[in-house]
């Protein structure tokens, strides 16, 4: 059952990346009308468990835990920008890869914060940018716009970094349910701001985007959060986290089946120099610093 699990968890935050650039691409969806309606959406469903279990849990948050929440709100909306943005622009496998190095930016920001890595964390760095540079060069040599969607699913990497550690802070006194309801309705609203300085709709889209958006939301938010959520309960946070590594790939075999995309071997060498780099970090770092790395692992799950 916990493999069925877990395989049922690779499958939907793989599909993600390939699900948005299939909706983006057929329909008259907007970028920002996912990242809006996928928070939306999350938010409801993980409101209602915790009104029926502790009604009072909302009227108990504090300024330091909404405070967080909303640093944490503004990253994880600018990376669904950045991320959503950036599958317009390169491929699904460059996109998913490069904003999948959430755990090397976090240590990078450990380190400005006064964190000693270990060797291996410092080695992995190595290998994943040596990937990242296996990408960019690849796609700077075929398009602007493929070079400038890789910058920006860096940019929702990094974000994605911020939107963990400022999610960490919260989730010290949050329930994952409050916490969640929280930063998704936030950031459903600060994306509803951007959408209407850009003017991008939220609504208004034919059977085929709702059905996209709706797909979207159930597949990566729902099951395959939601299946992680389940299994660091069963499962250590170090094995939790390499298997979420099996998204890069993941997402390149989808796109690949279902988008007919194919990429430059040099860019497939990219990707597996960013899949073993970051498993090499996400080790380094379990080793040296387990419990923060656990409440890491568990917000980054949600």
């Amino acid at each position: 059952m916990t493999l069925l699990i877990a395989a049922l968890g690779v499958l939907g935050v793989a599909s993600s990346g390939p699900l948005i650039a299939g909706t983006l691409g057929a329909t008259s969806v907007t970028a920002l009308a996912i990242a809006f309606w996928r928070n939306a959406i999350g938010a409801v469903v993980m409101a209602g468990p915790v009104i029926i279990r502790e009604p009072k849990a909302f009227g108990r948050i504090t300024r330091r835990e909404f405070g967080w929440s909303a640093v944490a709100a503004v990253a994880l909306a600018f990376h669904f920008a950045c991320f959503i943005t950036a599958l317009q622009l390169t491929s699904v496998a460059a996109a998913t890869a490069l904003v999948c190095l959430q755990s090397g930016w976090i240590a990078v920001f450990q380190v400005f914060r006064g964190t000693r890595h270990r060797w291996p964390v410092l080695a992995g760095l190595g290998i994943a940018f040596g990937g990242v540079v296996a990408i960019t060069g690849f796609d700077m040599g075929s398009s602007p716009e493929a070079l400038l969607g890789d910058l920006l699913a860096l940019a929702g990497g990094a974000l994605a970094g911020l939107y963990t550690l400022a999610g960490g802070k919260a989730r010290q006194s949050m329930g994952t349910g409050t916490y969640t309801t929280l930063c998704y309705g936030m950031c459903a609203a600060i994306v509803a701001i951007l959408a209407l300085f850009t003017a991008q709709p939220l609504s208004g889209f034919d059977a085929g985007g709702w059905l996209g958006i709706i797909a979207i939301t159930v597949c990566a938010q729902l099951v395959g959060h939601t299946a992680f959520n389940h299994l660091l309960a069963t499962m250590s946070p170090l094995l939790v986290s390499m298997i979420i590594l099996l998204e890069i790939p993941g997402a390149a075999l989808l796109a690949a089946i279902f988008l007919n995309e194919t990429l430059p071997a040099g860019t497939y060498a990219g990707l597996a120099l960013i899949l073993v780099g970051l498993a090499v970090v996400v080790a380094g770092q379990r080793r040296g610093r387990p419990e923060a790395d656990r409440r890491e692992a568990e917000l980054g799950a949600d």
